[in-house]
């Protein structure tokens, strides 16, 4: 199993924060802060090779607290230490993006 270091979540939490303006104009599945943390959860599914099996679903519409809670269930036996993957989450919550 692939783990996960703090400093590489924060990463990636940074990667996809600097590149809002382009994810949320390819995306538009709801809010800034959904869609990112959508693409978040992507990306550690990719980074951490996790199967279809352990990819989170969704039996209906999923609002940013079921993306963070998913992101957690994503990240629970996979960190090479325990961290607060929450802190860097809150970034996403004051994102915009400019209308264009």
């Amino acid at each position: 199993m692939t783990k996960i270091t703090e400093e590489e979540f924060a990463g990636i939490v940074r990667g996809v924060y600097d590149d809002r303006e382009s994810i949320c104009r390819h995306n538009p599945i709801g809010s800034t802060e959904e869609t990112l943390l959508w693409m978040t959860m992507c990306c550690l599914g990719s980074y951490l090779s996790l199967s279809d099996v352990e990819t989170p679903c969704f039996p209906s519409k999923p609002d940013a607290e079921t993306y963070r809670n998913a992101i957690g269930f994503i990240l629970t036996g996979r960190m090479v230490e325990s961290f607060d993957h929450m802190k860097h989450l809150k970034l996403f919550q004051t994102a915009e993006v400019s209308a264009k």
